[in-house]
């Protein structure tokens, strides 16, 4: 175990995470950063506004560096961290509260278990999320299912505006990731990646970020 520190730029703000130095520890991938993770914290640097003020899940959080950022800096009403390993949510919680926004003293975060294959309409309706949020979670093909299962939930309860961020590393995974996002009538428009360079880590692999739709888009 250790301790990660990340500056910000341009405000000089810290995020500090604890997590694990090996990639894959008590069987989830959960455990530690991903560059994905690091990617979409800094497009949401950039991009403040599509959080300020709205309500917002993130599915997969892990250690939390994504969501710590956009709760330290771009000003949610609301956001939603949310895993299914026990693990994982334990130390998400830890991170949390290391970046000072326990649960117990803000209303305006949270900390939930999430199962994709057993999240429901109900579930989803309480939570009430304006954006969705993901990183690095297309990487098993049994996963991708899950996945896909429920973003089709999502956009169908709701005009919510849904953000995918994920490394390449097998493109024949993540390409059925996209044919089986057209099968269920979702489709997808690439986003252009952060200028911000606020965190350091190796920016060699292919990372896309993707953003969702079932409507046809407005002219």
């Amino acid at each position: 175990m250790h301790v990660v520190f990340c500056a910000l730029q341009p405000s000089g703000d810290v995020v500090s995470l604890l997590e694990n130095v090996a990639v894959i520890s008590e069987g989830t991938p959960g455990l530690v950063t991903w560059e994905a993770a690091l990617y979409l914290a800094e497009w949401a640097l950039d991009h403040e506004q599509v959080f300020t003020g709205r309500t917002v899940l993130e599915l997969g959080s892990g250690v939390g560096l994504t969501g710590i950022t956009i709760c330290r800096c771009c000003s949610p009403n609301k956001f939603v961290f949310s895993d299914c390993h026990a693990t994982v949510l334990q130390k998400l919680r830890e991170n949390v509260q290391l970046n000072g926004l326990s649960e117990q003293t803000s209303s305006t975060v949270r900390v939930e278990e999430l199962d994709w294959t057993a999240a429901t309409e109900e579930k989803l309706g309480q939570i009430g999320a304006d954006v969705v949020i993901a990183a690095d979670v297309v990487y098993d093909p049994d996963v991708v299912r899950s996945l896909v299962k429920l973003l089709s939930t999502i956009l169908r309860c709701s005009t919510t505006e849904v953000l995918i961020c994920s490394t390449v590393r097998n493109p024949e995974t993540y390409s059925s990731f996209k044919q089986q996002l057209g099968n269920v009538g979702i489709s997808h428009d690439v986003i252009p990646g952060p200028v911000s360079h606020a965190f350091p880590y190796s920016r060699i692999s292919a990372i896309e970020l993707i953003k969702l739709y079932t409507r046809p888009k407005q002219i």
